[in-house]
């Protein structure tokens, strides 16, 4: 049984994303910054017969934290087939502007949306390099594409985020140079775009489901051999391909 990761998962698109894999036959850890809301998420999934997963308390901002979830799944598997790095925040409401935006909210975000990733990732690569077909989701966001972001005539053009925004945009080079790294490997590396979703994340101000886009991102945790490495995808922007630009 194939195994996968998933941070921030005990709700939103994190638990969409965690359920839908559970579906799909993968044995889930279920991470969560507070133990007790992972136990409550796991619950509501065995209720609905998905009983291959177990919560792990994982803080991406403390390396204790991260080394503690190393050491528990390591007790349990010696392969880890997926890693989702999900968890994220967002440095408060939107809009966010760069004039206003203290300097302790933007290392707050990059602590958590970039130096998280990084923290995890390098904790979790031995496990990820023993899998066959070992494969990394990073989360992002199309709010974070510069050049949609330079383009008057698209649609979320006037919707900056000032901290939000150059977070994701730092974790998509962080994507980039890690698939680079691992190119002459099996890995498949992907920054992924969950869509403009109706979360609490946002204060549910949304035009799609946590649904839909937990089955985007599940999609990439076990794409085939064929599939993309070191891409920008949003299926939500752009259905046909995938692929939108940096």
């Amino acid at each position: 049984m194939k195994s996968a990761l998933v941070t921030g998962a005990n709700k939103g698109v994190g638990y969409e994303t965690a359920r839908q894999l559970l579906q799909k036959g993968l044995f889930v850890y279920l991470g969560s910054r507070k133990i007790e809301n992972g136990l409550k998420a796991v619950e509501k999934l065995k209720a609905e017969g998905l009983d291959h997963l177990k919560a792990i308390q994982i803080d991406v901002t403390d390396q204790e934290s991260i080394n503690a979830a190393r050491i528990e799944i390591g007790k349990s598997t010696k392969v880890l087939d997926a890693l989702i790095n999900n968890a994220g925040i967002s440095g408060g409401g939107f809009p966010q502007t760069s004039i206003n935006s203290g300097i302790d909210t933007y290392k707050e975000v990059f602590d958590t949306n970039l130096f998280g990733v990084v923290r995890v990732t390098q904790s979790f690569i031995d496990l990820l390099r023993k899998s066959p077909e070992p494969r990394i989701v990073n989360v992002s966001s199309s709010g974070c594409s510069i050049t949609l972001h330079s383009d008057p005539s698209w649609e979320f053009y006037h919707h900056k985020a000032a901290v939000y925004g150059p977070s994701k945009a730092a974790l998509n080079m962080y994507t980039v140079c890690l698939a680079y790294e691992l190119r002459e490997t099996a890995f498949k590396v992907n920054a992924v775009d969950p869509g403009f979703i109706a979360t609490d994340f946002n204060n549910h101000n949304g035009t799609d489901t946590a649904e839909n886009a937990g089955g985007r991102i599940a999609k990439y945790a076990i794409i085939g051999q064929d599939g993309p490495n070191g891409k920008f995808i949003s299926e939500f922007h752009n259905p046909e391909t995938g692929e939108i630009p940096w």
